[in-house]
């Protein structure tokens, strides 16, 4: 493992300056876990070694000619099983990994080279590792409410999550768009915003919903000199964030 220092998702980054008013704001959305430690930690890279297997392994033990001899009878049972991913992966894109977590609920895409890392009080975090704003975070905390409506509008939720969670008091924040997607029955509230620090600008897009007895909560973002490259693949990750009943 690869140990990452001052590695913080922007939830986080935030949490330290909130304000009294800020906190209660964020009780009322149901943002805060029981004892949940608001200090700033680092992470850590997860490595996971991928292997392949091939056909080589099966022509080394039967022999050129014994490999002819049964490639006619193999070759339906390989092409079966080179199936079986693209099948069970039939909505992802090229260039994304597919994440489900089957305990909480939900699954969404993320671009490929992006590295899993662990943050604290955050369920799940990717991270381009050279681009530190390139990222996408879940977390998701309990909730009383059943549908993301109770909280009021798109516009309303968005201006509540942006200024007091979102984004750090000191930054300058604009919020570009707030729009509404049902799915399964389910409303999702897509948010697009800008976050300006004093030495740089994250452009952001945050997909909320309520369901299973959480607030679910995914955001990701990059720089705002690299938006127009990274724009398409990071509403790719928004847009295909789902949650499902467990």
């Amino acid at each position: 493992m690869v140990l990452v220092q001052n590695y913080i998702t922007p939830c986080q980054a935030y949490l330290p300056n909130a304000s009294s008013s800020q906190v209660d704001v964020m009780h009322q959305l149901g943002w805060f876990r029981s004892g949940h430690n608001r200090r700033a930690p680092g992470c850590v890279i997860r490595s996971e070694n991928v292997t392949e297997t091939s056909t080589s392994s099966c022509q080394d033990r039967l022999g050129r000619r014994q490999f002819l001899a049964v490639g006619p009878t193999i070759a339906p049972l390989l092409l079966m099983t080179s199936q079986i991913p693209t099948s069970f992966a039939a909505e992802n894109k090229k260039g994304f990994l597919p994440v489900t977590d089957k305990k909480d609920g939900y699954s969404f895409l993320y671009p490929f080279g992006w590295q899993e890392v662990v943050v604290e009080g955050e369920d799940k975090v990717f991270k381009d590792v050279i681009e530190p704003l390139e990222s996408a975070s879940v977390n998701l905390v309990p909730s009383s409410k059943e549908d993301i409506r109770d909280f009021g509008s798109p516009q309303q939720v968005a201006e509540t999550l942006i200024k007091k969670f979102l984004a750090s008091p000191s930054q300058k924040t604009k919020l570009i768009e707030a729009s509404e997607r049902i799915v399964d029955g389910k409303t999702y509230y897509m948010l697009e915003f800008v976050a300006q620090a004093p030495n740089y600008t994250r452009h952001a897009l945050t997909v909320v919903c309520i369901g299973n007895g959480k607030f679910y909560t995914l955001t990701t973002g990059a720089n705002e000199r690299r938006w127009g490259k990274m724009k398409d693949r990071l509403h790719t990750v928004v847009d295909s964030f789902q949650i499902f009943n467990v």
